[in-house]
């Protein structure tokens, strides 16, 4: 049986310090791609990170600190990214934040914060990337991670679900415009996964139980783990005829009314 696998790829994470960017890294280069970590502010971990990954897959690996959020900050990770690796065959955009205010606390710096880091840095960082990739003319996969908050909201997070919601559409967007240059354009969708952004409430047991045991046919919160297969699929040579799709990675939550 054939395996997927990504030998000799060369990868772009962003968010890739942590969390579920950090699993996506881990994928790609067990898988055997070259990985570039983008983060922002986290160096000391993004290091130790590399060092560990090149340890465990033979794989190189490097980090570049640039905000996402920023269009010449990541253009220019992009670019640097690129020069790194000698090319980019795939981007995991996968940055993003989730400061958990009610609507009507939400004020204009918060909400441009989700807006530039969830949202603007796709469009940034996707663009730089295809632009790059249709120059080398091997094609390309370019995967975004959204959310099952895309397609539907939950109080605190009016302003994330709007920028994930936007984001799906920006994905669906490049698929339609960049298909033609073998460069496929997916979003994965996870649904409540325990992460740095959700950490306190991820252990507030009296609220976590009772709602896993009504919305998640897997009986468990997600991990960032539970991320890699799909990262590898859509990754993946295989994976050439899948195009503006999302591969909802919740547990079953999005399967209910």
């Amino acid at each position: 049986m054939n395996m997927l696998h990504l030998h000799g790829t060369r990868a772009l994470v962003t968010g890739g310090s942590r969390g579920l960017g950090l699993a996506g890294a881990e994928m790609l280069a067990e898988a055997g791609g070259d990985v570039v970590l983008n983060h922002l502010n986290d160096s000391a971990k993004a290091q130790k990170e590399c060092d560990r990954l090149m340890d465990s897959t033979g794989r190189k690996l490097w980090h570049i600190d640039a905000d996402v959020g920023n269009s010449s900050s990541a253009r220019k990770m992009v670019q640097q990214a690129s020069e790194l690796l000698g090319g980019l065959d795939i981007v995991f955009s996968n940055a993003g934040i989730c400061r958990f205010t009610p609507f009507l606390e939400i004020d204009d710096a918060n909400w441009q914060r989700h807006m530039d880091t969830n949202l603007n840095a796709g469009f940034y960082v996707g663009q730089a990337s295809a632009k790059i990739m249709i120059n080398a003319g091997k094609g390309g996969r370019i995967l975004f991670t959204t959310s099952v908050s895309a397609f539907r909201s939950n109080a605190t997070q009016t302003h994330y679900s709007a920028t994930k919601g936007g984001l799906h559409i920006l994905a669906l967007g490049m698929a339609i415009e960049l298909g033609k240059y073998g460069i496929t354009v997916n979003c994965i969708a996870p649904g409540w996964m325990h992460t740095d952004i959700n950490d306190a409430q991820s252990r507030d047991e009296k609220t976590v139980t009772p709602w896993i045991q009504s919305h998640v046919s897997a009986g468990r919160l997600g991990k960032p783990g539970d991320l890699k297969g799909a990262v590898l699929l859509l990754s993946s040579k295989e994976a050439e005829y899948i195009n503006g799709a999302t591969l909802h990675v919740d547990g079953g939550w999005s399967a209910q009314l």
